[in-house]
């Protein structure tokens, strides 16, 4: 990649909870971002929306290494899969409770499987 506008260690960063990245004021007026995402992926370099400047963020990979591959969203997901989950336990419950064998299905099954 081209030169690097500077070298600016993450802690010397900020975090914007909001647009979920870290900033560094740009001399344009606007901000160097740069995701958790793009850090987990050891991406290494922020831009400015705003102009054609860039800067090597100096940071340590491993910091960044279990980051889940969909930030907040992650979260809510799992809770939903979690649900569903239930769900499909009580529907097989619900299922058994319902479920009739007569006496003569039973009768051929069991010979079925003794043969």
């Amino acid at each position: 990649m081209g030169a690097y506008y500077d070298e600016i260690e993450i802690e010397d960063m900020a975090w914007d909870a909001e647009k979920g990245v870290f900033h560094y004021p740009c001399p344009c007026g606007d901000r160097f971002e740069i995701s958790r995402k793009q850090l987990a992926n050891y991406e290494d370099v922020a831009i400015c929306p705003s102009c054609s400047l860039i800067i090597r963020v100096i940071f340590d990979p491993l910091d960044f290494e279990d980051e889940p591959d969909e930030d907040e969203e992650e979260g809510e997901s799992s809770v939903e899969e979690e649900d569903s989950e239930s769900d499909g336990d009580e529907a097989f419950e619900d299922a058994l409770e319902n479920l009739k064998i007569s006496e003569a299905s039973a009768e051929s099954q069991a010979v079925a499987a003794t043969a």
